[in-house]
Formats: structure tokens, C-alpha cells, sequence
């Protein structure tokens, strides 16, 4: 079988992300596709994304629960790059048409004081790396008609990034339960999905230690001020009429947007 070329899937993603609309799944258009050639897609588009004016910012760890890989069909883990265009700022309007088909996430998210290598990460290496934990929210979405995606085709597609919201308070890990904290989306006023952090690999900062070790075979390194995103704590749930969104983990903090 030939060998896809790259750069195509990279100019195909990146025009449906800016454009708004969706293409065919990948591993469906270029049969060849495999999971390493999905992450040099993406790191294809995040270097071009930073050549016109953008910046690396961080990490994120998706589909890391197993409600996350029911709900999508996965059963590996993706990751992707978090670049500042896609930050939003809690308590704004955010306009629907701005996705194509987006689902809610809520997750802890890690600021970094120290740079984390693999492999060979632990646990402990990642504890004494962090700065601050705060509350986020991952807007996913995709760029692939239907979410009919398996890993290659959500790898390429940067993890199926849409926008990130940080909100709620800062506070230091050991002011927190990461292994056992609820967290809950309402939408409306009305609770629409609960989770807890304990779904995320056991305890949020073992999956940070296993983001670290998997990206060292691509010999990344994450820098002190970097955000990780270890993944959503409940099923996604999908974000497709306008009104109100609250986000909130017990005992932490609430982020809230509105849908327009």
C-alpha cells in the first residue's frame, strides 16, 4: 500500500477546522494512516499554527476514562497540543457556530514550576513539578464528519481539540482530593452529567506521569508555566443548542459560559 503523504492530511484537518466543516474520516480516505502517522499530523499543524503567530501553551490528555473511550469508541488514550488561540475566558458568550459538533468536558488541569522528561516519570516527579491545579473545561470537537473516528484519525485531528476554559480557584494539590473528588455539568440549572477524578487513570496526576512518559518517545520535554490536561473526569456531554453551562468539582470551584 503507498504511503499517505502528510502534509495532505494536515492541509485537510487544518481547512476543516477553519472553515467549519467536517471531512471523511482519514484512516477511511488514506487506509495507510497509523497512530504515529496521526501524531506527526498534528505536529505538522501545531508547528504551522506557531510559524503564523500562535503559541504551545501545554498538553492535554483525552479519553483517558473509560466512560470517554465507551462514549467514543476508542480504547487507547489520544493527546494533543494546547496552543493560546484556543483558551476562552469564563463568564463569556461563546458562539455555537464556532464548532462543528462539540461535547462538554470537565477536568483538573496542572500548571507546571518544573520541566517533567520521560520515561521513567513517576507519580512523585510529577507532584513535586507542579505549581498549582485548576478547574477546566475542554470544549472537544472534531473535524471529522460524525466524530467516526478511531486513534489515527483523532491523533491528526490534535486529540479533537476545540477550546479550553480555566476558571474556579487555583489551588495547590495537597489542598485537594484528586483521587476522589465529584464533578458535575449542568446545563440550564439542570444536572446533565456527573463524574469523579478517581475515573481518570485513578488519580489525575498518574495520568500527567503517563502523558510525560508516552510524548518523551517523541522526545517532548513540558517547560515550567506549561498547562497539562489530564482528561475528562465524566462522559462528554454533547453541546448542541444555545443556553447556560455550569461546571463545577465539590468543594473546588464552578467555571460557567453561556451558549449563543
Amino acid at each position: 500500500m503507498p504511503s499517505v503523504d502528510l502534509n495532505e492530511v494536515a492541509v485537510a484537518l487544518r481547512t476543516a477546522r477553519a472553515e467549519k466543516k467536517p471531512i471523511d474520516t482519514p484512516t477511511k480516505t488514506w487506509p495507510s494512516l497509523d497512530p504515529e502517522d496521526g501524531f506527526k499530523i498534528q505536529q505538522i499543524n501545531s508547528n504551522h499554527a506557531i510559524s503564523t503567530g500562535d503559541r504551545l501553551v501545554g498538553y492535554k490528555l483525552g479519553n483517558i476514562a473509560k466512560v470517554m473511550q465507551t462514549a467514543f469508541g476508542i480504547d487507547h488514550p489520544d493527546y494533543g497540543f494546547l496552543h493560546s488561540s484556543l483558551f476562552l475566558y469564563e463568564g463569556t458568550s461563546i458562539a455555537l457556530d464556532k464548532f462543528i459538533k462539540p461535547y462538554v468536558e470537565l477536568e483538573p488541569a496542572f500548571v507546571l514550576k518544573k520541566a517533567l522528561k520521560g520515561p521513567n516519570v513517576t507519580v512523585a516527579d510529577v507532584i513535586s513539578a507542579i505549581d498549582y491545579a485548576i478547574p477546566a473545561i475542554e470544549i472537544i470537537d472534531s473535524r471529522v464528519k460524525d466524530w467516526a473516528i478511531d486513534l489515527p484519525d483523532t491523533l491528526a485531528d490534535n486529540g479533537s481539540t476545540g477550546a479550553v476554559i480555566l476558571g474556579g480557584t487555583p489551588r495547590h494539590i495537597t489542598d485537594l482530593n484528586l483521587s476522589n473528588m465529584r464533578g458535575f455539568l449542568k446545563f440550564n440549572g439542570q444536572e446533565v452529567m456527573a463524574g469523579n477524578t478517581k475515573n481518570i487513570l485513578g488519580n489525575p496526576l498518574a495520568a500527567v506521569a503517563w502523558l510525560v512518559n508516552r510524548l518523551s518517545a517523541y522526545d517532548i520535554e513540558f517547560q515550567p508555566g506549561q498547562l497539562i490536561m489530564p482528561g475528562s473526569c465524566l462522559e462528554a456531554v454533547l453541546m448542541d443548542k444555545p443556553g447556560h453551562w455550569s461546571c463545577t468539582y465539590e468543594g473546588w470551584g464552578t467555571i460557567e459560559f453561556e451558549i449563543v
